[in-house]
């Protein structure tokens, strides 16, 4: 072992399943372990989850909290049969060649001994070395990693309380009043409570959204005409989520994403902060009046960070199934959580981003809107039911303006403010089916260019094997383009 680490040769999947097996044998959860040793939970689910190294100081720290010896904890045996059989199929999901089956991936603590084992067998006939081309896309890798990911999200309803317990604590640390936005004397005392300091400077990285010297302890963040005041106080915010969180560098996508989530979670906690949106909800339910419109003015967050802190706390403590949209002008799908049952679309590998929503659905219907700043209701039914949603044009950050959509089941909309709309569109499939002669008539006339995207692969769905001439073009929308151009006195065709 080294001062500074452990030797190289530590399993960390076999340390991390000895660790939760001393934790659980203690009878200690992970906050109560975490008081012992002096850091917060999510760190030491890390630990647990293979995901860090600890540190010999923090070995130490953990064998005396735990009453166990340092050799014991890091003996490279997994503690039971079980644990061993949990470690072989995490790494047999992370073979190459398992990967290359667009498989999502399965946590294999949710499974049964039984369905485990067979998972296992399948597994090895699968994972064999020598993959077509030795090893993964970083693209499939990085979907397979937020798949992952948004698995774990639903599960949780995408309520993190081991972040609430630390942003709660943070505030109280620095006298936060409970009522209305944190003041900008509040977030600089934020960061002075991590051991930092904020300085707004020129010349920033246009990559960046802040640059952090950890010597010197400085966040630097771009002047006021670069980075308006809104937006500063998310970036300073989820910066300081990164220490807070005690996050290391990322060794792979996962560590990538989950490190994002957590720390713009933390932010959101922070600047919205649970106890007074749970408060004001609850009065909004009561008066049948939720709006996200609310929280976003007493919060003065952006619509879309209001609609996210909606997602974390709706299931949790107003008991209501939510789903949340981001999608760019054309209904493509950047961003979505969902509880509720609603049927997204969903690529072959179980990925979201990059799939686009039905033309019908509120997330496209909004654009048609004469006043795009209008909030736009509409009760939509689909094969598996109605769906309620509220979509807002967000103009006003530094990305091309996006939908974003708050929804739930139609049995929930009667707490939403505009929930009695009359807007309503039948979207299930035999309703909007393409009329065949429309595309008859221009299926082998049309020849659209698609426009450009930010990154060419937003044009290619994930997991779909069949290939189109015009990837990313809405060819109904062409079709129906070309229609609406056809003369007086060519006969038209209907359009559904």
């Amino acid at each position: 072992m080294t001062e500074t680490g452990v030797d190289a040769k530590l399993d960390r999947l076999v340390f991390g399943h000895r660790l939760r097996a001393a934790r659980k044998s203690a009878g200690l959860t992970l906050a109560q372990l975490g008081e012992r040793v002096g850091r917060p939970p999510p760190y030491l689910s890390k630990l647990e989850n293979g995901k860090v190294e600890p540190k010999l100081s923090m070995l130490s720290a953990l064998s005396d909290a735990l009453d166990i010896s340092v050799s014991t904890l890091v003996e490279d045996e997994p503690p039971n049969e079980r644990a061993s059989m949990e470690i072989e199929f995490e790494r047999l999901q992370a073979e190459s060649s398992y990967q290359t089956l667009g498989l999502g991936y399965i946590k294999p603590s949710k499974l049964d001994d039984v369905v485990l084992s067979h998972l296992i067998a399948l597994a090895r006939r699968e994972a064999l070395p020598g993959s077509a081309d030795g090893s993964q896309r970083e693209g499939d890798q990085a979907r397979q990693a937020n798949i992952a990911l948004r698995e774990e999200m639903r599960e949780r309803d995408n309520y993190f309380p081991e972040i609430e317990s630390l942003a709660a604590e943070a505030l109280d640390a620095v006298g936060y009043s409970g009522i209305g936005p944190l003041s900008e004397r509040l977030i600089f005392d934020l960061a002075k409570h991590f051991g930092f300091a904020i300085e707004r400077v020129h010349g920033m990285p246009r990559s960046a959204r802040s640059v952090t010297d950890q010597r010197s302890r400085v966040i630097y963040i771009p002047q006021r005409d670069y980075l308006r005041v809104r937006q500063a106080r998310s970036v300073v915010l989820q910066t300081l989520g990164h220490f807070a969180l005690a996050h290391n560098d990322t060794r792979d996508f996962g560590d990538y994403l989950r490190q994002r989530i957590e720390s713009n979670y933390f932010a959101a906690a922070l600047l919205a902060p649970r106890e007074p949106v749970v408060n004001a909800l609850r009065a909004s339910k009561e008066e049948h009046d939720i709006s996200i419109e609310d929280l976003k003015e007493t919060f003065y967050t952006s619509y879309e960070m209001a609609a996210h802190r909606f997602t974390n706390l709706a299931t949790n403590f107003l008991d209501i199934p939510v789903h949340f949209l981001r999608t760019d002008p054309e209904g493509v799908i950047t961003k979505a959580f969902s509880n509720d049952g609603i049927p997204l679309p969903i690529a072959q590998d179980g990925s979201l981003e990059g799939q686009r929503v039905s033309r019908y659905w509120g997330a496209r219907q909004a654009w048609a809107s004469s006043d795009s700043f209008l909030l736009h209701y509409q009760l939509t039914t689909t094969d598996r039911g109605q769906f309620w949603c509220v979509t807002y044009i967000e103009t006003v950050t530094d990305r091309t303006p996006s939908a974003v959509t708050i929804g739930t089941t139609r049995q929930e909309a009667k707490y939403f403010r505009g929930g009695d709309t009359i807007r309503h569109v039948d979207a299930r499939e035999a309703a909007t089916r393409v009329d065949p002669e429309l595309v008859a008539r221009w299926k082998e006339a049309a020849w659209p260019s698609a426009a450009e995207r930010s990154y060419v692969l937003t044009a290619l769905p994930a997991g779909d094997r069949s290939f189109t001439p015009f990837p990313g073009v809405d060819l109904t929308d062409v079709y129906r383009f070309l229609q609406r151009q056809t003369g007086p006195g060519t006969p038209r065709v209907t359009d559904q």
